[in-house]
């Protein structure tokens, strides 16, 4: 639909920083045209003062100042010519997307569980007897009965996660239940766990 007279944002050139909105980026093309190299720095000093209250979460960062100054350059299309008074040569490296990562490639066989208890089993099979290999199994068996919990919609077993934690030690790990004390979990914990993430 083309109507006479209506803007959209849609049809307009695309923001280089939205957070600043299109007013900002106006005024750095009006400094960007102007004749001398005074009236462009002055103007510049002004454009970042208001950058400054359309973005005030950036005063939080001790060099706040410096990143006003990169974005400017970066709203310039690189274009504008003043005596920058920050260095502006790692500006670029903003708008540059991260490495995409790299996803594990072997699948999770234990998905209740999930990667992390997977390598813990494996690390517990190798550590020696001890208080630091106790601590280990607590934790373990603690984050293993609260997985399985989320995982099982409520359903959580003592006897399976002793039963688990041994079969996938190889045996290494064998927990008596009638000393061992798992901590206390809920359902409703697990969903309140589920509601603040």
């Amino acid at each position: 639909m083309d109507i006479k007279g209506l803007d959209y944002n849609t049809q307009r050139e695309k923001l280089v920083m939205s957070e600043y909105g299109r007013e900002i980026q106006k005024m750095i093309e009006i400094a960007c045209e102007l004749p001398t190299k005074e009236e462009r720095l002055n103007c510049a000093q002004t454009i970042i003062k208001l950058m400054e209250t359309k973005n005030p979460q950036l005063r939080e960062n001790d060099d706040f100042e410096q990143t006003l100054w990169n974005h400017l350059y970066l709203m310039s299309h690189r274009e504008l010519e003043i005596d920058w008074p920050y260095n502006i040569s790692e500006a670029d490296s903003i708008m540059s997307k991260p490495k995409p990562m790299n996803l594990p490639k072997d699948g999770v066989r234990l998905r209740h569980y999930g990667r992390l208890i997977e390598e813990l089993f494996e690390k517990l099979k190798a550590m020696p007897d001890g208080e630091e290999r106790d601590t280990l199994v607590r934790y373990t068996a603690n984050q293993m009965k609260r997985d399985l919990a989320q995982y099982g919609h409520g359903y959580m077993d003592d006897e399976r996660i002793a039963d688990d934690l041994a079969r996938f030690t190889d045996g290494a790990i064998q927990i008596d239940l009638n000393t061992f004390k798992f901590d206390k979990v809920t359902v409703n914990e697990e969903k309140k766990g589920k509601k603040k993430k």
